[in-house]
């Protein structure tokens, strides 16, 4: 997988993650289920793009 494919899936978890991260926290009120969130997003596209 070249480097622009890989910089490709990050920015395609990046909208989730701003977006997500911001309707987790209008549901939950909390910082901590937003940290979750982010995380489980960062540990998928993680193992996307080490593949």
């Amino acid at each position: 997988m070249d480097i622009s494919r890989k910089l490709g899936i990050l920015v395609f978890f990046g909208v989730p993650a701003i977006m997500g991260g911001g309707i987790v926290f209008d549901i939950f009120g909390s910082y901590i289920p937003v940290s979750v969130y982010e995380i489980i997003l960062l540990l998928f596209a993680g193992g996307l793009v080490s593949k």
